[in-house]
């Protein structure tokens, strides 16, 4: 994670004082896939964010939400395989979406219409997803 802590460090995302000491297998549980090693570590070591990566606002939610926000946005019900885990401040949801064999993609999907169609991919990764922000790639737009 040293790059990707490098990046997160420009950005001013904040460090936990103390690692997260959480159990992610009630998550894993409920959505029936394990959750991506990166995506658990950022968790562990750092607070909610939310501000500008790149040229992209985000918010990145603490995973102690993540069942209940779910569940409340119905993204399970709608959803299968896939976990909001954050949101661009505009109507859309930043969500982890299990492919297959441990594959993953990081999406960008509305609200509204909770249909996979909809999905966008902004990251092989969650590492990727945050290189890729880093970069100046935007939602829509990749440079």
């Amino acid at each position: 994670m040293s790059f990707i802590n490098t990046i997160l460090s420009k950005y001013k995302c904040i460090k936990r004082t103390e690692k997260l000491d959480f159990n992610f297998k009630a998550i894993e549980d409920k959505i029936g896939f394990e959750l991506p090693q990166d995506y658990k570590d950022y968790s562990i070591e750092y607070d909610e964010h939310e501000g500008f990566i790149g040229e992209e606002f985000i918010r990145l939610w603490s995973p102690e939400n993540l069942i209940d926000w779910n569940t409340d946005y119905q993204i399970f019900e709608n959803l299968p395989k896939t976990i909001a885990i954050g949101d661009n401040g505009n109507g859309e949801f930043i969500g982890i979406q299990f492919i297959e064999n441990g594959n993953y993609e990081i999406i960008l999907s509305t609200y509204i219409d909770l249909d996979p169609e909809f999905n966008i991919e902004i990251g092989k990764s969650f590492t990727d997803f945050i290189e890729r922000l880093s970069q100046g790639k935007t939602w829509f737009n990749e440079k």
